[in-house]
């Protein structure tokens, strides 16, 4: 029973002070983190892109068929087939995730070294120096220390 106790205690140690919150804050915030980077992306980046290409280029339509259902006669769209079934080398859509990864690698860089350097400047500030007692206090432990030593002002 006792050995149940100490796994469930340990296991509450690991859970709650450990390093498993921190865990689960860094995946809700990252989940959230990487909208905004694919939002960046779609709604920043890709139109910048289109327009010095001189197109609406949109990458997510970028594909080889390597393989179409017998009898498609459907659109030629990346919806379409894939919904059809055709084998599709989609290397427009990796590309577009491949950037965002990109992306996200260089703020996430970014933001580490901001936090490095923070923490630098921090640890480097040199504790300010404890202030000297007021000298009735001084006086008092000098007395004190000769009392101790058995010499009383002699």
């Amino acid at each position: 029973m006792s050995t149940a106790r100490g796994f469930i205690k340990e296991f509450q140690e690991f859970a709650i002070k450990g390093n498993m919150m921190d865990l689960a804050i860094g995946v809700i915030i990252g989940g959230a983190f990487g909208k905004i980077i694919d939002s960046v992306v779609n709604d920043l980046f890709m139109p910048l892109i289109n327009f010095i290409v001189g197109g609406n280029v949109n990458f997510d339509n970028l594909f080889l068929v390597l393989r179409l259902p017998e009898g498609y006669a459907g659109a030629m769209t990346m919806a379409e087939l894939t919904k059809a079934g055709a084998v599709v080398f989609a290397w427009g859509h990796f590309l577009t995730i491949f950037v965002n990864f990109l992306l996200l690698a260089l703020v996430v860089f970014v933001m580490v070294k901001l936090v490095n350097n923070a923490r630098r400047r921090f640890e480097a500030e040199p504790a300010p120096a404890p202030a000297a007692p007021p000298e009735d206090i001084q006086l008092l432990r000098e007395i004190r220390d000769a009392l101790q030593a058995g010499n009383p002002g002699k």
